[in-house]
């Protein structure tokens, strides 16, 4: 080998090699994770945990909103442990960023109280299966159908063909005409 093909090799195989190795794996944690995550919703929400007519659509509609809860968690975790390992590899302090993030994420938190209000309110909503998609359901001041949940904002349209999208974290009382005993 000449010098030069010598000196890039050996570049390669230090920091640029180690980088690639970290987003290698990263990548293949995220199609790896992801697909176990698609597998455990999918036998989720085709298992009859609650018998008894149209049951199963609910329960479906359910398991994917939450599945797509934990592939987001799931994803965030995996790329922000990769990025922090790839800086670490160029040599940067990864302690002040770390200490940093944890002042951001209570002022974050203050912040965005009525988000995280929202999310909570979803996913006990979700848990405790208040109302889903096709229920006719009476939610502060509208009275209409759920055409879609998520767990922010659940959409209703009312009888005059309005789309209303209100905040979980705002419901407080719902009456759901839809819901047998």
């Amino acid at each position: 080998m000449s010098e030069r093909t010598q000196a890039l090799w050996d570049w390669f195989n230090g920091a640029p090699f180690r980088v690639l190795i970290i987003l290698v794996v990263a990548l293949i944690g995220h199609v790896i994770g992801n697909r176990a995550i698609d597998r455990a919703i999918a036998k989720l929400a085709n298992f009859d945990l609650k018998p008894g007519p149209g049951t199963a659509k609910r329960q479906a509609e359910r398991a994917r909103t939450i599945g797509t809860v934990f592939s987001s968690a799931f994803n965030a975790a995996v790329w922000i442990i990769a990025v922090g390992m790839i800086l670490g590899e160029f040599g940067f302090n990864l302690g002040p960023v770390i200490a940093s993030a944890g002042v951001i994420g209570v002022a974050l938190g203050l912040g965005a109280q009525s988000i995280v209000r929202d999310v909570l309110s979803g996913i006990f909503m979700l848990v405790e299966d208040q109302y889903g998609v096709g229920d006719d359901i009476h939610v502060q001041d509208i009275e209409g159908k759920v055409e879609k949940v998520g767990l922010r904002i659940t959409q209703v349209r009312d009888k005059k063909n309005v789309l209303w999208f209100v905040r979980n974290g705002e419901i407080l009382i719902v009456g759901n005409k839809s819901k047998k005993r």
